[in-house]
């Protein structure tokens, strides 16, 4: 087994997963539906037509999901709190049931010796959000946000010290918003840069909630950030590349840590320019303790005459039916090429772009069709993707990175959005009939890894 003994002392292994993808219990204990509830049941929206309604059940096996974390010697479990779990409506009364989940499930990690680090929005809105106000589409729905992350910071921050305020604004409004993929299904690209001025003026306006309930937490957002290359040594195709970072990289960066929206973006989208108010950008720009970084591949961008908006188009991230390898490269179950160099590239970027913060690797993993044999999985794809990534998460470390902690994605096989039960991510397998629970090899190789590190 691969060592990695120059992790810092206090560098925090763990897992992640998100309420929809994992909880269940949809419409139970007063919770109210989310917009991907409305979108896996509406027909056509799933690849395999299954929804979140059980998924991994975690609602109802919570006990036994938190021994497998202390099985696994985590350090941290990275959760999702479901917002229409806890206020139904997204405004008003909270649900008492649904905040004495949360509650159980933060004394049950810290008993079991597990850090919680808590998401406050993993893309599940409360429909009736989207249905009243057009959810992120109008900026009232920022007020709403920052009151729910109160509300939690109110619950759970007298044990809870890491809060994220959103987990890739950028992935849920490009494919929730304009791709039409994902909830709530919209096919408007010219809504971009306004519903992510307003999830973004929302991380603001939570920051500052948290913040009013426990001045000495740990607040950071979480972005999807991805090296896009072009596809060939092109000028064509470089300037592409260029346009890919600012509208997948920079668009979120920049409000963050420059205070303004990228120039050339602005520049391109023209009249559909979000609209910045007074004050909005000293909101977003809040100072932060880190920030979360999601990485799983690149992409490759080109030049296409057809798409004279942006003059750029990808490639490298198309989702696939099944796993493949091409030219000597892996390809995950969803199409993704295995390339460990994006983590050390992404980590490794300006330290300026990231306002000199510390990070933690948020989300990194793989999907792949595993298959339990003789009552084990030998994902050993996986565990080549994990030892890969993470040697590289220790070169971006050596190199000069504050890199703090990595969390796998994911803890449980769950619902992977459009491509629902079909796809599987998990160190542990769960068979979503029986809802059994089965540690795969990739489970077993992180936990003797966290084992030798504590000797």
């Amino acid at each position: 087994m691969t060592e990695f003994s120059q992790f810092p002392p206090a560098f925090v292994f763990g897992a992640a997963t998100a309420a929809y993808q994992i909880e269940g219990a949809w419409d139970e204990a007063g919770k109210g539906p989310s917009i991907w509830d409305v979108f896996a049941h509406a027909r056509g929206h799933i690849s395999d037509h299954s929804t979140g309604d059980v998924a991994s059940d975690h609602v109802h096996h919570l006990a036994e999901d938190v021994r497998l974390m202390r099985e696994l010697g985590l350090d941290a479990y990275r959760f999702s709190v479901s917002w229409p779990r806890v206020v139904p409506d997204g405004r008003g009364p909270s649900n008492p049931a649904g905040i004495a989940f949360y509650d159980r499930l933060v004394d049950a990690l810290l008993e079991a010796g597990v850090t919680p680090y808590v998401t406050l929005f993993h893309w599940d809105l409360p429909a009736a959000l989207q249905e009243r106000l057009g959810g992120f589409t109008n900026r009232e729905c920022a007020r709403h946000f920052a009151d729910f992350a109160q509300r939690v910071a109110v619950t759970l921050g007298d044990r809870v010290n890491h809060f994220i305020t959103l987990n890739e604004p950028q992935i849920f409004t490009m494919v929730g918003h304009t791709s039409g993929v994902h909830a709530p299904g919209l096919r408007r690209p010219w809504l971009y840069l306004k519903v992510l001025h307003n999830l973004m003026l929302a991380h603001g306006l939570a920051v500052q909630a948290v913040r009013s309930v426990r001045p000495a937490a740990k607040v950071g957002i979480t972005l999807n950030l991805i090296p896009v290359h072009p596809r060939e040594d092109t000028p064509a195709d470089r300037l592409a590349a260029e346009l890919g970072d600012t509208l997948f990289n920079k668009v979120c960066l920049d409000p963050l840590f420059r205070g303004r929206y990228p120039d050339r973006l602005m520049h391109i989208l023209g009249r559909f320019a979000p609209d910045v108010r007074a004050g909005d950008m000293e909101t977003i720009g809040a100072p932060l303790d880190f920030l979360g970084v999601n990485n799983y591949s690149r992409i490759r961008a080109y030049h296409a005459w057809w798409v004279p908006f942006l003059k750029m188009w990808f490639s490298g991230m198309d989702l696939a039916e099944e796993e493949y390898e091409l030219d000597g490269v892996q390809y995950t179950a969803v199409g993704w090429e295995v390339y460990p160099e994006s983590i050390y590239q992404v980590l490794t970027r300006d330290p300026a772009d990231y306002g000199h913060l510390p990070l933690y690797v948020t989300e990194n993993g793989a999907a792949f069709a595993d298959r339990v044999e003789d009552g084990a999985v030998h994902d050993r794809k996986r565990v080549a993707y994990l030892q890969a990534y993470l040697g590289k998460v220790q070169e971006a470390i050596q190199a000069g990175a504050d890199v703090r902690g990595y969390f796998v994605w994911s803890l449980l096989d769950d619902f992977e959005w459009s491509s629902g039960l079909s796809k599987r991510y998990g160190l542990v397998h769960v068979d979503y009939r029986t809802q059994q629970r089965v540690i795969k090899d990739s489970g077993l190789w992180y936990r003797d890894l966290l084992r030798a590190r504590a000797h």
